[in-house]
């Protein structure tokens, strides 16, 4: 069974696209929630957390103190580093572990925005990029999240440029209304079919 990485830019639209798939019966792992999960759940995760942050990184009651833990993050690269270092291993192993539970589809899609990033596109078999034109994706980060345009241009900053991911990858859905993304998911899902 094939593992298909399925990527792109803040608000590209990754999420769309997963669900046209899944209503085409294909499983959809969704790496950043997934990770957000491991964050509050895996005990070890979390006390590899709390030795790299301080205790503080939970609060009392036990929760991820998500506001703490960006402030640290955020403004040191070497801490977002770390960060990942931790995180991205533990939702590989458990993305690995979801793969092999899967039983009767032709292939799943794992969904994650830093793929290429965090080196984890090597793990898959083929790569899906989302894309759409800059000012798309603010306009529509900045409805989701209701946020202003700065703070989603620093995201996007963060991120390996869009063409890069697009270059990288073995198919592109170009998610800018200029085309249906239903017919180009369906497209896509019949080249991947054995």
């Amino acid at each position: 069974m094939l593992k298909i990485g399925i990527t792109g830019g803040i608000g590209s639209g990754k999420t769309t696209v997963c669900k046209i798939f899944e209503l085409l019966g294909i499983p959809v792992y969704y790496a950043d929630e997934r990770a957000k999960w491991l964050m509050a759940n895996d005990q070890n995760l979390m006390k590899a957390l709390k030795e790299a942050f301080g205790e503080q990184v939970y609060t009392k009651d036990g929760k991820l103190d998500r506001g703490y833990l960006a402030k640290i993050v955020f403004n040191e690269q070497s801490k977002l580093n770390l960060l990942n270092s931790l995180v991205h291993p533990a939702v590989q192993k458990d993305g690995d572990n979801w793969h092999e539970a899967q039983k009767d589809v032709p292939f799943t899609l794992k969904e994650a925005a830093l793929f290429f990033e965090s080196g984890s596109y090597i793990y898959m078999d083929k790569m899906i990029a989302v894309t759409a034109p800059e000012t798309i994706r603010i306009q529509r980060v900045i409805k989701r999240d209701r946020t202003d345009e700065q703070s989603v241009k620093a995201r996007i900053n963060k991120q390996l440029p869009e063409q890069e991911k697009v270059n990288r990858s073995d198919f592109v859905i170009q998610n800018d209304g200029s085309q249906s993304l239903i017919l180009q998911v369906i497209e896509i899902y019949h080249q991947l079919l054995p």
